[in-house]
Formats: structure tokens, C-alpha cells, sequence
């Protein structure tokens, strides 16, 4: 058929398991990359788009060392998919694996008071988190019994009148 070349699209040029072990090594570095310096966002923004834009194409020979096959690409993929099915398995069944996976919440505020070390830590204004109080109808830190920010960037509010305010939207960037 009119000069496809169906070997070259099919056959792989590297060995598989070449692929296989290029794909976990870089999905793992990147995975505790991304882990120790982000907390996962529900949501995310321009920036976060940019920097897994960025971290996709730099890392992408790494994994592939160039690969020309459809094979080879959907081996990569399967690669990656296996691992974040895997890691989600293990998060789920052991709780001290979970607790690598996924970070802690943090408290922010206790007793009304804001926690401005753990606000610092997570680069967190307090004008971020006026905002986020605010999108949950507390308009006063002095209000706020408890407030977390939970592992996948939530914030969670339990008020002083004994009200709880569900997480709506990631406070990370």
C-alpha cells in the first residue's frame, strides 16, 4: 500500500524490556520528584501544566532512547500506567506505603489562630487561604476551630460552632 513502511511502524528497534526498564526508572524519579516537592492538587494551574510540559519532553529520550515503533509507544505507555496502578495498589493496602504516597494533612489554623510556620512551608499567603475560608462562608480565622490543608490540596474547616466546611477547590497552585 502506498509506501507505508509496516515494519518500521510495528517492530520494535529497541529490546522491550529496554523500554520497560527506561520507563520505571524515569516514572520513578520523577514520581518522588514531584512528591517531595508538591503536595498533588486536585486542580491545576498554569504553572503546574507548565512544568509537567517541560519535565515530559525533557525526560522523554530517557525513557524512549528514540524509539520509532507504535509498539515501543504503547509499551512506554502500558510502563507508566502499570506503575501508577501499582503504586495506588500498594498506597491502599499498606498504610505505611500510603504515607510515602501521599502526604499528611497540615494543619493551618488551630483555635482561630493561623499556623504561619506550616503556611510558610507550603508557600501558602495568607491571603490564599482568607480566600479559600472565604469561598467556605468563614470570613474570620477566629471562626475556624481546625483547618487542614489535606493531601490532595484540599482545605478542610472544621468551625468553632461545630460545623464542618467540606473541601471544594485544591489550594495548592
Amino acid at each position: 500500500m502506498t509506501g507505508i513502511d509496516w515494519q518500521a511502524m510495528w517492530v520494535p528497534s529497541l529490546p522491550l524490556l529496554e523500554l520497560v526498564i527506561r520507563g520505571s526508572v524515569v516514572y520513578m524519579a520523577l514520581f518522588f520528584y514531584f512528591r517531595l516537592l508538591r503536595r498533588e492538587a486536585g486542580g491545576i494551574g498554569i504553572a503546574d501544566v507548565l512544568v509537567v510540559v517541560l519535565v515530559a519532553d525533557a525526560s522523554q529520550n530517557a525513557m524512549s532512547s528514540e524509539y520509532t515503533s507504535i509498539t515501543e509507544g504503547l509499551v512506554l505507555i502500558a510502563t507508566i500506567g502499570s506503575w501508577e496502578y501499582l503504586l495506588n495498589l500498594l498506597g491502599y493496602r499498606f498504610p505505611f506505603i500510603e504515607k510515602l504516597l501521599r502526604p499528611a494533612p497540615l494543619l493551618l489554623i488551630r483555635n482561630g489562630r493561623l499556623l504561619h510556620r506550616n503556611l510558610r512551608k507550603e508557600m501558602i499567603t495568607e491571603m490564599e487561604l482568607m480566600s479559600q475560608l472565604r469561598e467556605q462562608g468563614i470570613d474570620d480565622p477566629a471562626d475556624v476551630e481546625k483547618s487542614f490543608l489535606e493531601g490532595d490540596g484540599r482545605l478542610s474547616v472544621i468551625s468553632r460552632k461545630g460545623g464542618r466546611h467540606s473541601p471544594r477547590k485544591p489550594l495548592v497552585r
